[in-house]
């Protein structure tokens, strides 16, 4: 008989193990960040609570000591340098410059005070300084009064520091300082759906100042003012939600913006992720892109740790950060210590005088950040290929790097190479096979004004030695972009008679890329490969050129000989009947002037470096090098940088075929001979350098006699590029579902808020101000029944003060169910208004309304049930827009309340019915009745696990 009840247990473990792992699964949702649930206990609890400030303070004497070191040296810095630190008190001097230094700087004083609270004068510094910020009339630029980042900027800083230092304010200064945070949040809300940041997806700008709007809303939430807040976090999430469903289709980690800008955007993209984790419920650290971020950080990194890659607008390394960045994807994402060590390895070899050096604005504003996501558990571990050159594409940004973050020293030698698409591939397929159509309207969705015309452009820095550069952030020119310009222009051109790129800007600071032309710019990388340590690249960039050039192909290719020996040979193949001439080539470094020189008849130019020269030259495949012209070109006034040496190369185009070849080697690299010869299939070119002999065949064709890309002869051995290992480009598909993705994540703030409005009730039981504690909640409710709901809720409230022994929590959810849905009823008026503006905007000006239609709809609560009323929302240019009609929405409480008595009743039949079959049942005969139990417990443990899941989503 034992036989037959063996199957009993099974089934009791198989309950076990789902129930276990449904638990592990609902413990990892939030990686680690626990939801607060709106159960707050007054100041700070943006990012810690009270209970939390003492071990934030043992921390920073034991395992966070580096990072409070830095905190307190910014600390002691201010305090021992106020007038230097401190905003001036007129508003004229406040606003005459860009002045984000003032709320950067307030994020680490303040946290340099909940560290060192003792620290003499560093409360009434902190004071100081925010009652400067709260004299301003206005945080804007006085120049720039169309540009929320710098208000951004210090609304962020201002209200972190409200929020640390709460308990240390006075009565005064709390309502003050809150008035401040109100006005400015309300500003940015207004602002958000007017201005670019409000609808143009994956730049700097629109994470900067959501944040900033998130983080006023949440300590203007803490204090009761939910109508506003409850707003303005909606409009936050329906912006920033958009963009990181986007974000899903860059899948290398990259962003089209650069490093250095890059990490604008990710100091608060990552506050955004953590900000709603910890207050919403809502997970973001199983995102694919930010999985793949820490190679964006990793890959980008020049020999010695003190440069990245600075393709777009870019300084020498990282505007913000990174440490903090990379602390939090070890914490969050990674946790395998990778990021806190590439965090050590920049900290311990910052620049700390010239080029290089973190700006006075940025250096500091990241610490606090830094300092609570650090996870000190997690021992700095470098990955596996540390110390090895190693070659990656990043197939979004269309950008080849190799050799990235090693030690600076001989023969460690960064290679880098720049062919894509306009705003990377993610954006570009977006905008040109029209994705995501119930968000994005071609360009004006996003801005792609920090890239450069840089397609086809490489940079080299052979023993860590930056020798070709970019040139930082400058004018939007091709000629300072290492690229290729043609004569004579056939169209209107900024250097006239030579032609760039069609996205050149010859009037503006940014980029063009909206109109003509411009938005259909392109690069493509063909070839990245590594075979026996050499490496072969090969980019094709003519249709980053205006069609009426009428050139064939801009080919360029890269090939690594030697970590000290780069050859780059260009093939220009031009229509029978292209206008162009002359083709002229510019290769810069910003740091040092170029010298000329010349061997035999071969031009070239080198840099002088304490470790010696490091030298190019030149030559076509006729043999011809011309002089070099070497210079300097200075940038117009209001860039960061003065401007960038050069060597400019010119040469005559013969048609249909040219091809151009360089050589760029350092100083242990002697180059005895070099000489270049092709026909219409293949070019060779040989080398002579250090006793070494190179041949090298590329086959250029557009059909390849041979399945290569090119071959080398080194002495003795054979190195192949085959041609079957090309890049192969594979978009990813539009996400699916992607508006239910958003709307999904809208629905964890209201529950939040209902939460708070039943604390703020019960907090006011019994007292004089319930009455007017009603009034307040119920402010954009039916004014016709708002004084009957309050009638009710008094009553109640007087019964409460009656009936001793009634439970307080009991009364505290009667009350909050007399309340109308008052966050769907102002929502429903806000969405009211909104439109009113849309029809006038349209009105004045019908192509701009046209462009912002879909941006004044945000989203709602509205899951689609039966039975629901459904109405439309007709316009004269746009498809009809499905909207459910808002009505007073209680489904995720009740539904949650269903959820667990299910839940209960479930578990509890589940134990019954195993207790009868372990016990009543052992005796029974009949092997069909026991096999009918075994099927009920095993559907039962299945619906178990779904209620489980189910209750984990509902949050019950």
């Amino acid at each position: 008989m034992r036989t037959y009840t063996r199957g009993a247990p099974t089934v009791f473990f198989i309950h076990l193990i789902c129930s276990l792992l449904a638990l592990r699964v609902d413990e990892n949702h939030g990686a680690g960040i626990p939801f607060q649930n709106g159960n707050y206990d007054g100041h700070p609890m943006l990012y810690f609570n009270k209970g939390e400030v003492g071990d934030l303070q043992l921390k920073a004497k034991g395992t966070h000591r580096h990072i409070a070191s830095k905190i307190q040296e910014a600390g002691q810095t201010m305090l021992a340098n106020p007038k230097e630190y401190l905003p001036p008190w007129e508003p004229a001097d406040f606003s005459a410059r860009w002045n984000e230094i003032y709320g950067n700087n307030l994020g680490v004083l303040s946290m340099f005070c909940v560290l060192y609270p003792e620290t003499t004068g560093a409360l009434d510094l902190a004071k100081d300084y925010m009652e400067r910020m709260a004299a301003q009339p206005s945080w804007l630029v006085k120049d720039a009064p169309w540009d929320e980042v710098p208000l951004a900027h210090s609304l962020v800083g201002f209200s972190t520091a409200y929020d640390f230092l709460y308990n240390y304010l006075s009565k005064s200064q709390q309502e003050r300082f809150l008035e401040v945070i109100a006005n400015a949040s309300r500003y940015m809300y207004d602002k958000s759906y007017s201005r670019g940041w409000g609808f143009q997806y994956l730049h700097n700008h629109q994470p900067t100042n959501c944040v900033a709007l998130l983080t006023g809303s949440l300590v203007l939430m803490n204090q009761g003012y939910l109508q506003e807040a409850y707003l303005w976090t909606k409009q936050v999430f329906a912006i920033i939600e958009k963009s990181l469903v986007l974000l899903q289709d860059v899948t290398d980690g990259s962003l089209y913006e650069g490093v250095a800008y890059g990490t604008y955007t990710t100091r608060s993209l990552f506050q955004y992720m953590f900000l709603v984790q910890r207050h919403f419920d809502i997970s973001h650290f199983d995102h694919p892109w930010i999985k793949q971020h820490f190679a964006f950080m990793y890959r980008t990194i020049l020999p010695g740790f003190q440069r990245s890659v600075a393709i777009a607008d870019s300084n020498y390394n990282w505007f913000y950060g990174p440490e903090s960045q990379l602390v939090f994807m070890d914490n969050y994402i990674m946790r395998n210590g990778s990021g806190n060590w590439l965090a050590q390895m920049i900290r311990q070899n910052r620049v700390v005088e010239g080029p290089g050096l973190a700006g006075k604005g940025q250096r500091w504003c990241t610490l606090h950040t830094e300092f609570l996501w650090y996870n000190a558990s997690l021992a700095p571990t470098p990955p596996p290929d540390f110390k090895r050159s190693r070659l990656h594409f990043f197939e979004d940004w269309g950008v080849v790097t190799y050799g990235s973050s090693l030690p600076a020293q001989i023969n460690n030698s960064f290679l880098s190479f720049k062919s894509g698409k306009l705003g990377g591939r993610a954006i570009f397929d977006i905008v040109h096979q029209n994705k995501y159509k119930e968000w994005i309207k071609g360009w004006r969705n996003f801005n792609a004004g920090h890239e450069h015309p840089d397609q086809n452009s490489f940079t080299f820095a052979p023993n860590g030695v930056p020798f070709i550069t970019e040139a930082l952030y400058g004018p939007k020119y091709t000629f300072l972009n290492n690229a290729l310009m043609f004569s004579p222009a056939i169209s209107e051109s900024c250097f006239a008679p030579w032609e760039g790129q069609v996205t050149e800007a010859c009037n503006s600071k940014w980029l063009k890329y909206k109109h003509g032309l411009a938005g259909d710019s392109q690069g493509r990388v063909l070839a990245a490969l590594e075979r026996k340590g050499m490496i072969f690249i090969r980019g094709e960039g003519m249709s980053a050129y205006n069609p009426a050039l009428k050139i064939r192909s801009v080919q360029r290719n890269l090939l690594l000989l030697h970590p000290q020996l780069l050859l780059l040979v260009d093939q220009i193949h031009l229509e029978e009947d292209s206008p162009i001439e002359s083709a002229s080539s510019y290769f810069h470094n910003t740091d040092m002037p170029f010298e000329e020189t010349a061997i035999e008849g071969v031009h070239g130019a080198f840099i002088r470096h304490k470790d010696g020269l490091y030298k190019m030259f030149w030559m076509d495949d006729t043999g011809y090098s011309d002089k070099g012209v070497l210079g300097y070109s200075g940038y117009p006034h209001g860039y960061p940088y003065n401007g960038s040496n050069y060597v400019n190369v010119t040469m005559p185009l013969r048609n249909p075929l040219t091809r151009v070849a360089y050589i760029f080697f350092g100083p242990d690299v002697d180059v005895q001979s070099f000489s270049i010869r092709g026909d219409a299939q293949r070019v060779d070119i040989y080398l002579v350098a250090n006793d070494h002999t190179y041949t090298v065949y590329l086959l250029t064709g557009e059909v390849a006699s041979k399945p290569l890309f090119a071959m080398v002869l080194a002495d003795r051995q054979k190195i192949v590029f085959e041609r079957a290992a090309g890049v192969k480009d594979a978009p990813p598909p539009e996400v699916s579902n992607y508006l239910g993705l958003v709307e999904d994540n809208l629905q964890h703030v209201k529950p939040v808020f209902q939460q708070l409005e039943k604390q703020i009730l019960a907090r006011v039981l019994n007292t004089d101000n319930f009455r007017k504690t009603a009034e307040q909640l119920l402010q954009f409710s039916d004014k016709k029944k708002t004084e009957e709901v309050i009638e009710k809720m008094f009553t109640l409230s007087q019964k409460q003060g009656k009936a001793k022994n009634t439970r307080k929590e009991s009364l505290t959810n009667r009350l909050s169910e007399s309340l109308p849905d008052i966050f769907a009823q102002i929502e429903l008026a806000e969405k009211k208004q909104r439109q009113k503006s849309r029809k006038k905007v349209y009105e004045e000006n019908p192509e701009e309304g046209e462009g912002d239609a879909r941006d004044f709809l945000d989203y709602s609560d509205r899951r689609r049930a039966k039975g629901r009323k459904v109405g439309f929302v007709k316009s004269r240019k746009y498809k009809e827009v499905l909207m459910d009609s808002i009505v007073r929405s209680t489904e995720p409480t009740i539904s949650a309340s269903y959820i667990r008595l299910f839940l209960i009743l479930n578990t509890a039949t589940f134990f019954m019915l195993l207790t009868l079959l372990l016990t009543r049942f052992q005796k029974t005969q009949s092997v069909h009745t026991q096999r009918c139990f075994y099927a009920i417990l095993l559907t039962d443990c299945f619906i178990l696990l779904c209620l489980y899941s189910s209750c984990s989503q509902a949050q019950c």
